[in-house]
């Protein structure tokens, strides 16, 4: 290009044009699935920073361990106080405990007996992402079975049994 036009470009346009350009020639090759959740990295981090307590709940979720998964027929569940959980990544590996609080500001969960020594000899809970934890005993309420009642109706919704799939060469 010549120099004056690629002084142009450089100068005149912002940087978000930059990005929508990138985005859109993106979009060719990979479609968004849900038009109302953008996909730009800037505006993501944004979203989760400044995500609102009833929200942040819905992000401080765990996976449950096998046998309360087959049990329940559910995959995750937002963490709560006195669920017990087992951390499963870091350096508090194997560690397990009851979550004593959830700090929501933070997104970390307080766990009993996951604590470290400060220089001056005070023991402090150790903050932990309810991603690297699994759940292993969850404490139900009427709420929170209604919950494991509406995922587990979901999750049976769309899936399919051996029963059907054996059907389907039938035809």
């Amino acid at each position: 290009r010549p120099l004056a036009q690629a002084a142009r470009s450089h100068f005149g346009s912002s940087w978000r044009s930059d990005v929508l350009q990138r985005c859109s020639a993106a979009s060719t090759v990979m479609t968004k699935l849900n038009r109302n959740v953008s996909s730009m990295p800037r505006k993501q981090r944004k979203a989760l920073h400044t995500a609102p307590s009833h929200k942040r709940r819905k992000i401080m979720s765990a996976q449950l361990s096998r046998e309360l998964r087959t049990k329940y027929n559910v995959r995750s569940m937002p963490v709560r106080k006195e669920d017990e959980v087992m951390v499963k990544v870091g350096t508090m590996k194997d560690r397990e405990g009851k979550v004593i609080q959830c700090y929501r500001k933070k997104y970390r969960i307080h766990i009993e007996r996951v604590t470290r020594e400060k220089t001056n000899g005070q023991t402090v809970p150790v903050g932990i992402h309810p991603s690297n934890v699994v759940i292993t005993k969850l404490k139900l309420d009427k709420d929170r079975k209604a919950l494991l009642e509406r995922k587990a109706a979901g999750a049976a919704k769309g899936k399919y049994t051996n029963r059907d799939v054996s059907m389907g060469s039938v035809d």
